[in-house]
């Protein structure tokens, strides 16, 4: 489990997008958000820096 801080996401539409950024890299891809405390844990066979730059690439890039 990969876990990622992300001060730019900030309200429900953020997480999806975070979200689908991740499953459109790995479809198969467990995500859990937690907004109040701005992290993703992502559940995935990809590796981190992939994860990271398809975060980055969807404007959220983690910390």
């Amino acid at each position: 489990m990969q876990e990622f801080e992300i001060q730019s996401m900030t309200c429900g539409h953020c997480a999806s997008r975070v979200a689908q950024a991740v499953k459109n890299l790995d479809a198969q891809a467990k995500i859990e958000v937690d907004l109040p405390t701005k992290t993703v844990r992502v559940d995935t066979a990809e590796d981190r820096a992939s994860v990271a730059a398809a975060l980055a690439e969807a404007g959220y890039a983690p910390k």
